[in-house]
Order: C-alpha cells, then structure tokens, then sequence
C-alpha cells in the first residue's frame, strides 16, 4: 500500500539509528548534522503474534507478515520552511507520507553532540513544528488568493465553504497552532485535501530516552507529554541505542536472554512498528490454507470486496460473497472445519465492513 510514515526530528536526535533498529534497509548513523540527505525507505514487518498463532494450527509451507513503509527524512533546522538545511526538499519528503514520528532527544550526553547546543526536547518539537506551520500557511494563503474572489461572488458555494475552512485553518496557523488541533470535521477535511498539510497529518512524538528511564521517563518526556496534551497525539518512549544493540544480536536467542536482563519483554521497535500501523488507520486481516497463511493490510472501515482486491483486482472486481471467521472462533476452535461446524463461518456480502484479525476466503467470477 502507499500509506507511508515518516520520521521526522532535527539533526542527531537519533532518527537514523532508529530507523535501521527498524529496517534491514541502513541509514547512514553518524554524530553529526546533515547525515541522511536522501530519504531512506524501509519496508518494515509488522510484529503480530495472531499470525505466528494461526500458522501453529494449519502448518502452511509459508508465512507472509504485513508490512509498512517506514521513510527517514534529514533533520530539519529553523529556516526550512525558507529553505534552509534543504529544508524545502525534506517538507516535500514529509508531504508524501501519510503520518509523521516525531523523534525527540530526551537524554543527556555531552558526548553526542546537539545541533542547538543544549538539550530541549520542548524547544525541538517547536522548532519542527513552526517550520511545518509556516509552511501550511504559505500553502493555505496561496489557495485563499486563487479562491477569494470566486468565493464571495456568491454564485459557488463549494468555494465559499472551501474559503470559510482556509480561513480557519489560517488562523489556527497564525495563533501557532498544528491544523489538526482544530478538530476538522470529515466535509471540512475534504474540501482541503487536496492541499495535502503537513500539520494535519497524525503524529506520534518519539522520546529517544536513556536506558535509565525506558520503563518510567524522566523530566524531559514529562515536559514533552505536558507540552503536547492538546494534540490528541500519541508519545512512546524508547532507547535507540538499546534498540541498535538488540537489533545487532545475531539470533532470536541471544536477544530474548539480552531482553529478560533489562526486564523487557520485546524490543521498544516492535511497539512503534505497531503504534504507526495503528497511526496510519491500518488494520490487518487474514487468509489461512495449507499453502499458506497470510496477514493483509487493509485500511479501517474497508469493505470485503476492497480487501478483495488488495489480494487481486479480479477479487473486487468480481466479488460475490466471503467466508469470514473471527480470529478468536479460529484459535478456540483450532481449525476451519471446526469453526464451519460450531456455525462460526459466516457468509458476508459486498457491504461488510471487516474487522481486524477476521481469517477470510474470498468467492468471486469474472
């Protein structure tokens, strides 16, 4: 799918060295500004216990996981909405992806250099957010002068409710407020979509914390959760040295003993990979046989015939009917026969709305 996240933060917060915890594809992590130029693209499996627990009970010949697209995005400095820092290419790069973490240096160390000389994980995320801002605001005026005059003609009443948004939005913009603390309503959001605004993307503050404080925080997260209370945002903390290290150990092993020493039970990276498919208004669903069993990422509130196709455009396009079995009537159950005995495989039409983790079969003729 093309739904993307993106990791955003200013220079040396530690985005690079999550991003490569998160991806087999390796950003270049150095201790210095301006290390990643070029966006970096991992495709990232989505950890998800529902599969390995299916594959369990059928013995597939394979396993295929969900993915998500994971993009590091260079560190943007004050000035990027002018240009600075290559700032216009990297808000072009946050442009194309549909969530943003936000990645936020909560930890002291003289040894690791900051790109402001001190350590402010409040200051960062205003820096990084004035730049956003700016930048919406240079896009919502450029529409508003396109659109004003039609508008208040009075003989186009899309223009005249598109205006009324825009100047909402600008002035939320102005106060030094993101787009999406207003709250915008889905007609309202339609009729700017187009506009594609940094600051109405969904946003997850990331804490780069020490190991001391993954499991309880420290001030610095305590300023950040007090600073974005209002946002109707998500924060995790997580310890991206740590995670390297992890990440670095040779077999699964090596790692659950390294996780049990520090009192953990995964690695920090799993819960992000989820917390962003969670971000990007994704859910997962199901197929299971004996060839193989299968996650499939699909967007909250899809139909069958729109899961169909993310199988095959022939499956939507010729959809009659699936076969849906809730995952927990499959794992309590132990097999399909036993669910379709027990009455727990339904049929459903075109106009059901799959759940997450439904195990599904689809029926169709072209």
């Amino acid at each position: 799918m093309s739904l993307k996240c993106g990791i955003v933060g200013l220079p040396n917060v530690g985005k690079s060295t999550l991003f490569n915890c998160l991806s087999n594809a390796r950003a270049q992590a150095a201790n210095f500004p301006f290390c990643t130029i070029e966006p970096n693209v991992g495709t990232i499996i989505v950890p998800d216990a529902r599969l390995n627990k299916l594959a369990d009970l059928v013995k597939p010949q394979s396993i295929v996981p969900t993915t998500v697209e994971i993009v590091d995005i260079a560190g943007l400095v004050k000035g990027a909405s002018k240009g600075e820092g290559l700032g216009n290419k990297f808000l072009a790069n946050i442009r194309e992806c549909s969530a943003i973490i936000h990645v936020l240096r909560c930890f002291d160390d003289p040894n690791v250099v900051h790109v402001d000389g001190s350590v402010n994980p409040v200051r960062d995320k205003e820096i990084i957010d004035t730049e956003l801002q700016l930048k919406d605001l240079e896009t919502v005026e450029a529409r508003i002068s396109r659109i004003e005059k039609q508008a208040r003609s009075g003989g186009d009443k899309t223009a005249a409710k598109t205006l009324e948004v825009l100047l909402k939005v600008k002035q939320c913009l102005e106060s030094g407020k993101s787009a999406r603390t207003l709250g915008l309503e889905a007609a309202e959001l339609e009729l700017i979509h187009d506009l594609f605004l940094l600051t109405l993307k969904p946003v997850m503050y990331v804490c780069n914390v020490d190991e001391a404080s993954v499991m309880t925080g420290n001030a610095h997260t305590a300023a950040v959760e007090k600073a974005i209370k209002d946002e109707n945002a998500k924060m995790l903390l997580i310890t991206a040295q740590m995670e390297s290290e992890i990440a670095a150990l040779e077999n699964y092993e090596e790692r659950k003993i390294f996780l049990q020493e520090l009192g953990l039970e995964e690695p920090g990276v799993n819960k992000l990979i989820r917390a962003a498919y969670e971000l990007l208004n994704l859910q997962t669903f199901f197929t299971a046989g004996e060839k193989e069993v299968r996650a499939w990422t699909i967007e909250k509130g899809w139909t069958a015939p729109q899961a169909a196709g993310v199988i095959h455009s022939d499956f939507e396009r010729g959809f009659i009917k699936a076969e849906v079995i809730a995952y927990e009537d499959y794992v309590t159950l132990g097999s399909e026969a036993a669910c379709r005995e027990a009455g727990k495989l339904r049929m459903e039409g075109k106009n059901y709305v799959v759940k997450d983790g439904d195990v599904m079969h689809f029926h169709f003729n072209v």
